[in-house]
C-alpha cells in the first residue's frame, strides 16, 4: 500500500500546509510548473518525489525532470505529463500513445482546474490536482491524495489548501 500526494502548478510556492500533507504521504508526485527548484528540493528532503517539468519551468528543471514520466507504482501503470488535456480533449502530443498504450492513471496539470474523470474509451483514470501555488486564475489551492494498493486506486481525497 502506497499513499500518494499529487500536486501541480506550485509556481515556486511551498508552505507549511503543503509540507504537512507531504509528510503524511509515502510518495509525492508533481505534475509540472514547479517554478523554483526549492519546491522540489524541499519535497525530496522529506519524501520520494516523481515529477515532470511544465511550460513555465526553466532549463534547470528541464534537466532534472522529464516532460513525460511513465512508471509503475505497485501494480498500477502511471503516466504524468504537464499538458495532457482530459478525456475527449487530449493534447495531440499524447493522444496516439494514450490509445495505443494507455496507463491505468493519466495525470496532468497546467489548467489549474481540479478534475478527476474515468475515461471509459481508454479505460484509464484521468487526474488533474488543480494548482497548489498562488499564481494563476484559480481561487482555491488544491491537491489530491489517494492510495495505491496492489492494482487498486482507492481512498481518493480532494485537499483544499485554502484561498490563494
Amino acid at each position: 500500500m502506497t499513499k500518494i500526494l499529487l500536486l501541480s502548478d506550485t509556481h515556486s510556492h511551498i508552505d507549511d500546509t503543503i509540507l504537512k500533507y507531504v509528510s503524511q504521504a509515502d510518495e509525492v508526485w508533481h505534475a509540472g510548473d514547479i517554478g523554483d527548484l526549492k519546491v522540489t528540493d524541499t519535497i525530496k528532503n522529506l519524501k520520494p518525489l516523481r515529477a515532470v517539468y511544465g511550460n513555465i519551468d526553466d532549463a534547470k528543471a528541464r534537466l532534472e525532470f522529464p516532460l513525460n514520466n511513465r512508471f509503475s507504482c505497485e501494480n498500477v501503470s502511471v503516466w504524468i505529463t504537464h499538458i495532457g488535456g482530459y478525456p475527449g480533449k487530449y493534447n495531440p502530443s499524447v493522444r496516439e500513445e494514450l490509445v495505443q498504450n494507455p496507463p491505468k492513471i493519466f495525470i496532468c496539470g497546467h489548467s489549474h482546474i481540479l478534475k478527476v474523470m474515468f475515461d471509459k474509451k481508454n479505460n484509464l483514470l484521468h487526474m488533474n490536482p488543480g494548482a497548489a501555488g498562488k499564481s494563476g486564475f484559480h481561487k482555491v489551492r488544491t491537491m489530491l491524495r489517494f492510495v495505491i494498493d496492489d492494482d487498486k486506486i482507492k481512498d481518493l481525497e480532494i485537499i483544499e489548501i485554502g484561498e490563494k
